[in-house]
């Protein structure tokens, strides 16, 4: 018997810079602060509320949507910060993660041939999501170094064949925050389009300095057109719960949820219940923003005594810092020098881009224990 010859659909994608970073971290003893995931305990209130679901017998399928009274509790939410209201029934979906939520949407919308714009750097997942749904991904760069979205290579990106456009704010690599007047500049730009948004949101509770979070909620041009994505695991700090939602009106809920019922059905059942129990008390997110301002603030201190040149942090919970001026090795090489000799992980921006492009940028995450970002920081010391 022999193995049947198989083509690969991604003959260029192999394992992701995340585990191929952790796994050294993990052989040389580093402090990870590559791959964004706290090392901190979620509150407990939080899995008592899950273990009381469970006691209940709330153990078997929920409806594929999600349970009613989680879909209620992100309606109120959304309301309540951004001033749209949601049909909890036909406009949120319960999600295995936001990840499943993104790709779920592309498949939804995309078809053999469509084209949809991302803004790189980006997270990892859309350029693949795009090509399994066949669609032809358009590269747009943020501006280097400061990462604003530029308008005019955006607009020059569009195109009859344009079916979406992802966008993701606070964002990932480069902790920016789009403001109010970009969300404006893009609901004017795609105003005369049939161009549908997909709204990566997960980082939506943690924007530092007084700023707001200026989901496209806010902004009906937009909201309109729009599948806002958002995640449970990166707001209660349980990223490996994998529950997140998505948003949208109800048109695009429905083409969402044919594909939703196909490719995961539905989503843990007493984690819904205990995070609708939670969410009664909406303290945990409104405090989120001045928790991790604070742990961002400690490690940026501390960055700011090696030669690393730090970069804004506007949101998330990451922290890029530019080594061009301390080091001549690619961005990756250096991650694994710093990950080798250092003991502190890291991840390459250039990794995040689909050509590599290298700006002599890396990204740390902070959301760690105060105990592990000091001794990161004096790892990071000898630089």
């Amino acid at each position: 018997m022999s193995t049947p010859a198989l083509e690969t659909k991604f003959p260029s994608i192999g394992t992701t810079i995340f585990t191929v970073m952790s796994a050294l971290a993990a052989e040389k003893g580093a402090v990870n602060l590559g791959q964004g995931f706290p090392d901190f305990d979620c509150d407990p209130k939080l899995v008592e509320a899950v273990a009381e679901a469970m006691r209940k017998g709330l153990n078997q399928y929920p409806p594929m949507t999600g349970v009613p009274v989680l879909r209620e509790a992100v309606a109120n939410k959304v309301e309540a910060l951004y001033g749209r209201k949601y049909d909890p029934a036909a406009e949120i979906t319960i999600t295995a993660g936001a990840t499943q939520a993104i790709i779920t949407a592309i498949l939804s919308i995309v078809r053999a041939g469509d084209e949809v714009i991302v803004l790189e750097p980006c997270y990892d997942s859309y350029v693949p999501n795009i090509e399994l749904a066949g669609g032809k991904v358009v590269r747009v760069p943020l501006t280097p170094r400061t990462f604003r979205p530029d308008f005019a290579r955006i607009a020059a990106a569009l195109t009859p064949r344009t079916r979406a456009i992802v966008v993701n704010t606070p964002h990932n690599p480069s902790a920016t925050v789009w403001t109010r007047e970009e969300m404006l500049q893009l609901q004017d730009l795609l105003a005369p389009t049939g161009v549908f948004v997909i709204s990566d949101e997960v980082y939506e509770h943690m924007v530092f300095d007084g700023q707001l979070h200026q989901s496209v909620a806010r902004f009906p041009g937009l909201a309109d057109r729009a599948f806002i994505v958002s995640s449970f695991g990166k707001t209660y700090h349980v990223t490996g719960w994998k529950i997140g939602y998505v948003a949208a009106p109800a048109a695009l809920t429905a083409e969402f949820r044919k594909v939703h019922q196909f490719n995961v059905f539905t989503v843990n059942t007493p984690m819904q219940h205990g995070l609708a129990t939670y969410m009664a008390d909406p303290q945990p997110y409104l405090q989120l923003p001045a928790f991790y301002q604070r742990k961002r603030d400690l490690f940026r201190e501390g960055l700011a005594r090696t030669r690393m040149a730090l970069l804004p942090c506007e949101g998330t919970y990451f922290q890029c810092v530019d080594i061009s001026g301390m080091s001549r090795m690619k961005e990756a090489e250096f991650c694994k020098w710093l990950t080798t000799e250092i003991g502190v992980a890291a991840i390459p921006q250039s990794a995040l881009t689909v050509d590599g492009d290298d700006q002599g940028i890396v990204r740390f995450c902070f959301a760690k224990k105060d105990e592990t970002l000091r001794t990161a920081l004096e790892r990071l010391a000898k630089l």
